[in-house]
């Protein structure tokens, strides 16, 4: 029965093996044939070279698959070590994906495409909320000063102004009668009094 082992890093008392075209240390262990006694062992980097492993019988490969640690978490890192001849023959495999595998990739897509966007929108909206007033209170004050600014320069160019104690402002509605003065003229050397109050809008100099 036919078996594959797929090595990430291999080494030999210590000692990297590796592809003896390239030397890249991932390859593939391919192990066919009727009887593992007969069968060859091939072996195919990850630059597509291939080699008969001199060293390796299908018995090995199956004495490294049956040593291999496996993985449960996602942490995990699947060795093997075994002895060939009395050498140590150590490595790391190629991790099969476990459950824990889909669930760390689905937590951080998870946290990745909805948790973390949604935490930049709230601090974002949140440090908007503190930066509009203060623009806003800015945006006042420049508003405020360039209205002063504007009336002072007004006020210089019209040679300046002070207010009129005694200015009475023109009537809304000035009364037809007296236009708008609240009073009538007489001109008359008879009476004393030469003013009458307008008995139409009653001195008021408005009439509804």
């Amino acid at each position: 029965m036919a078996i594959e082992l797929k090595i990430q890093v291999m080494t030999l008392d210590g000692i990297p093996l590796g592809c003896p075209d390239c030397g890249a240390g991932q390859f593939t262990l391919d192990g066919r044939g009727l009887v593992d006694a007969l069968a060859s062992v091939w072996a195919t980097c990850a630059n597509y070279h291939s080699w008969e492993h001199p060293m390796l019988t299908v018995a090995d490969l199956r004495a490294i698959d049956a040593a291999r640690t496996g993985r449960e978490r996602a942490e995990d890192i699947d060795t093997f070590e075994i002895v060939i001849g009395g050498a140590v023959l150590a490595g790391v495999l190629q991790p099969e994906v476990t459950i824990d595998d889909l669930r760390q990739v689905a937590k951080r897509v998870y946290w990745q495409r909805i948790i973390e966007p949604a935490m930049r929108r709230r601090e974002n909206a949140a440090k908007r909320a503190l930066v509009r007033p203060i623009k806003n209170a800015g945006r006042h004050a420049v508003a405020a000063a360039k209205a002063t600014a504007l009336e002072t320069a007004w006020t210089a160019q019209a040679g300046g102004y002070e207010p009129d104690a005694d200015y009475t402002p023109e009537p809304v509605n000035p009364c037809p009668a007296c236009g708008g003065k609240g009073e009538h003229r007489l001109k008359t050397r008879l009476h004393d009094a030469t003013r009458v109050r307008c008995s139409v809008c009653h001195g008021t100099g408005e009439i509804d």
